[in-house]
């Protein structure tokens, strides 16, 4: 198609206008402006001003009260690392999988993507997913932003293990990051032989760097800290390799004085997005909305009490319910102007329920939770409308 002058100039025209208003101001009737060109790089509504939160230099949260739907957008994804970043060129990135393998082998990125492609949607969640400093104006996403769903695509790792051929009495491997931590973590073979993907694909587009790029071990359902990022190596073992992140850190000490090491699986859980802080309601028919997940398989049942957890009616699951993604649900309530506390709690298809935080605590004992808390939460609804966070304490 052929560009004029006039099109040149009334594009940058256009251009200049919605600088100037940033989005504060638009035509009264837009069929009279002419809108701008095509750009290389499609940017959001101007007044869709959303972004992660950032939580010091290794944490940055997923805006879950900003969003819709189960998909979590790439640039909004949740970011978790222990040593920042690392800069990977694509060209230079390779993968080496030894140890009890017949076939020691060195895959290129190139290497990786002439194996069948395989995209699965699934949620990701960091096991220390619980905002526990932060008072009543707490967000849901500096609450729980540590998990987000995504589609991921790249190579199932039963096929890369078959192709090195794994030796008979083999149960673990190791995974290892190319970062300045240089993280590790054993993963029994059994997860590596069944839905675990070397994934180099997110959202229809590559990893993004903060994701892993150029390629990273992903493990459906299971702690984030496990899906090592910038995969570098895998090990075959016939053992647990006990490392620094799943000795001194990622395990879970209980009230009995032991510990629970290799918890991979995360729990079922829920969270009401909407209301929450900061939206303030008025009265009237009000629509309860938010997303539940578990490491189990699929959400069968969310229930949702508006009188801090003495009744509960089962809200609307939204469709696509998928297994190990998150699942969106809603309820309609009809609030007369009085204090209400909202609550939200899953069940999955094993049965498991979310439980509340004192169930957790009997478990656990108090000052020791730090890791796979998935406790019920709540939202005061005051009489002029505002939500708040329910504050719990874990001390």
């Amino acid at each position: 198609m052929k560009v004029t002058r006039r099109d040149l100039i009334a594009g940058a025209a256009g251009a200049v206008a919605l600088a100037r208003t940033a989005g504060a101001q638009t035509p009264a009737d837009p069929t009279k402006v002419r809108g701008t060109p095509p750009r290389a790089l499609g940017d959001r509504a101007s007044t869709a001003r959303v972004q992660r939160i950032v939580r010091g230099q290794v944490v940055s949260s997923t805006p879950l009260h900003d969003l819709m739907g189960i998909i979590t957008p790439s640039d909004l994804h949740f970011e978790r690392h222990h040593g920042g970043v690392p800069a990977i060129a694509p060209e230079t990135y390779s993968l080496l999988i030894h140890g009890m393998v017949e076939r020691p082998t060195i895959f290129t990125l190139a290497d990786l993507k002439r194996f069948p492609s395989h995209s699965q949607i699934h949620f990701l969640e960091c096991s220390g997913n619980l905002g526990r400093t932060a008072g009543p104006e707490t967000t849901p996403g500096m609450l729980a932003g540590l998990t987000s769903t995504s589609e991921w695509t790249g190579v199932r790792l039963s096929t890369l293990l078959g192709e090195v051929g794994v030796r008979s009495g083999a149960r673990w491997l190791l995974a290892e990051g190319a970062d300045a931590a240089v993280l590790t973590r054993s993963v029994p073979i059994e997860k590596a032989l069944d839905d675990a993907l070397v994934a180099y694909g997110q959202n229809g587009e590559a990893l993004r760097p903060e994701q892993g790029y150029p390629a990273r071990l992903f493990l459906p359902g299971w702690e984030g800290n496990a899906s090592v990022k910038w995969l570098r190596r895998l090990e075959v073992s016939d053992q647990p390799f006990m490392t620094r992140e799943e000795t001194s850190k990622y395990t879970e000490p209980f009230a009995n004085g032991t510990s629970r090491q290799f918890s991979f699986r995360m729990d079922a859980r829920s969270l009401i997005t909407a209301p929450a802080f900061p939206n303030r309601l008025e009265r009237g028919w009000v629509e309860i909305t938010g997303i539940a997940w578990t490491g189990a398989g699929r959400i069968t049942r969310v229930d949702i009490s508006t009188d801090g957890g003495a009744t509960w009616a089962a809200a609307r699951l939204q469709e696509p319910v998928l297994p190990l993604a998150h699942t969106r649900f809603r309820h309609m309530w009809q609030w007369n102007g009085g204090e209400a506390v909202l609550m939200s709690r899953a069940v999955d298809e094993t049965g498991y329920m979310q439980p509340t935080k004192a169930e957790l605590l009997a478990q656990r004992g108090p000052g020791t939770a730090t890791y796979h808390l998935n406790p019920i939460t709540g939202w005061v609804v005051q009489p002029d409308g505002r939500v708040v966070y329910k504050e719990e304490s874990w001390a």
